[in-house]
């Protein structure tokens, strides 16, 4: 095993191994290096998946991979070294695996020098069938914002087991994966006398601003074991939305809170978008641009298409009644032309923001309804280019789901409602927040006909975990029906609806 002068120099210059340590986490004192944040497998193929860990130290990631859970015949795969180049992170995608079967992994981090090895983390995931197998995923977004995050007193964030407890095939993070903006405090005294604890950190402790700062948000959520045990055991497809940089950010964004002392928002998203790589199971070779929107096929029931309303959108100043963007033209574009051509029977659009919902920013507008009766305008133009486009190209089965505004709920657009007829009926459905502060309704936009059929919001905003309004969404999809089931912390069904198949 040979290092370069410049990786070597950069592994001696990180000093001790607990300068790869962040908060939270005791190491004993050892020689071999520490996996400190558990394993996570994501964006799986019919052939593989991509799988993730940490080092406390400078080390070689090593992954074997077998369909016997005893790795009784395994497959090495060599990764990437970890270093502070990555704040200890990485990543490997193993391939050649059998579609539609279990695969078992085993992590280890070899020492530089070759002679030692970390104790193994194991985990699992099933690679995509390539026929008409049943498929089961589950959905949500929303983690430790508020000031809400992982609190001892129930174990933590215990969604994460009862999702892990429908036994998915795989999880769709809608975004917020982390609040980089929600600094945490010890303890909350809740209007009724409780008090609500939480887990702290330093850099939970202020809003996020350095590279170290962002890394330290991901490494947060890894601290809870109801979190690392999920990860271990379900692939995820993530993608991000504001709060992984800052709320209701935007490309070129100028802050004025005190609460920062760097104000250009475009110099925090940098470094928050490679944090997020680093600490996110992605594939950044399928993501378009190497970013986040990306789409992966599962089976010829469905494939997911993961959108990023972030990156491309204009400002939120932006006027109402002129024409607007939220995802792009490219990406815009990219979307229609991939479910144009897709052959799964149900297309999953995977949206970081609602469509119908209004979400403020202030009087401004933050999400895509711009609140106005009439003709789409704002960022509802380029939607409804997207809708027109899928009607007049006859693409069936598109199914929308988000989360984002913490709270669940199920919308039927209809054009007998609209503004505008000139797109197909269409479902939406929301769940959230999976850990965070609950707050709802919003108001629809009745530009594009929406009707909530189930709504399932706390009485008051920033409703702390403990009072039942924490949800997820979950899916199962065969050749010729879609089930959605929207439900409670507990993994309780609140309601559901079944879809045909055109």
């Amino acid at each position: 095993m040979t290092f370069d002068r410049r990786t070597l120099f950069k592994a001696g210059a990180l000093g001790t191994a607990a300068a790869l340590v962040p908060s939270g986490v005791s190491l004993a004192k050892t020689d071999r290096p520490i996996l400190t944040h558990g394993v996570q497998s994501g964006d799986v193929t019919w052939d593989g998946g991509i799988v993730w860990t940490r080092a406390d130290r400078p080390s070689r990631m090593l992954v074997e991979v077998s369909d016997d859970p005893r790795f009784r015949l395994s497959r090495l795969f060599r990764g990437p070294l970890l270093t502070p180049e990555t704040g200890g992170t990485g990543q490997v995608r193993v391939s050649g695996l059998l579609p539609g079967r279990p695969a078992y992994y085993r992590v280890t981090a070899e020492d530089l020098n070759g002679r030692t090895r970390s104790e193994p983390l194991t985990g699992s995931f099933s690679t995509a069938p390539l026929g008409r197998d049943g498929v089961r995923f589950v959905w949500s977004g929303d983690v430790a914002g508020q000031g809400w995050g992982i609190n001892p007193d129930l174990g933590g964030m215990p969604i994460f087991q009862a999702m892990a407890d429908r036994r998915p095939d795989f999880f769709i993070h809608s975004g917020d994966t982390v609040y980089s903006d929600n600094p945490m405090k010890e303890t909350v005294a809740l209007p009724d006398g409780r008090i609500w604890r939480n887990v702290v950190t330093p850099e939970k402790s202020k809003v996020a601003e350095t590279l170290d700062e962002y890394r330290g948000q991901f490494a947060y959520n890894l601290l809870d074991e109801n979190v690392k045990r999920f990860a271990a055991r379900v692939p995820s497809f993530v993608q991000w939305d504001d709060h992984e940089v800052t709320n209701n950010w935007y490309p070129g964004e100028i802050l004025d809170s005190p609460l920062y002392t760097e104000k250009r928002v475009d110099v925090l998203a940098q470094r928050a978008f490679q944090a997020f790589h680093e600490w996110m199971p992605i594939d950044r070779q399928r993501a378009v641009d190497g970013r986040v929107y990306r789409k992966f096929a599962y089976g010829r029931n469905v494939e997911v298409f993961v959108l990023d309303m972030r990156t491309y959108k204009d400002r939120n100043t932006s006027p109402k009644d002129q024409p607007g963007v939220v995802l792009g033209a490219k990406q815009a574009k990219w979307l229609v032309d991939g479910l144009s051509r897709s052959t799964a029977t149900w297309k999953i659009i995977a949206a970081d923001l609602p469509i119908g919902l209004v979400v403020p920013d202030g009087t401004d507008v933050e999400g895509v309804a711009n609140g106005l009766p009439g003709a789409p305008n704002g960022r509802e133009h380029e939607i409804a280019w997207v809708l027109r486009e899928l009607k007049r190209r006859r693409v069936k089965n598109t199914v929308w789901l988000t989360a984002d505004v913490h709270y669940t709920a199920a919308h039927h657009y209809s054009p007998d409602r609209a503004a505008v007829g000139d797109f197909d009926p269409f479902w939406e459905f929301v769940s959230g927040p999976l850990h965070s502060g609950a707050f709802g309704p919003n108001a629809l936009d009745p530009t594009f006909g929406p009707q909530a059929v189930f709504v399932h919001a706390p009485p008051t905003a920033n409703t702390s975990p403990l009072d039942g309004f924490q949800h997820f969404g979950e899916v199962e999809a065969t050749r010729h029906e879609l089930t959605v089931w929207l439900r409670d912390a507990t993994g309780a069904s609140l309601w559901s609806k079944t879809l045909s198949a055109a």
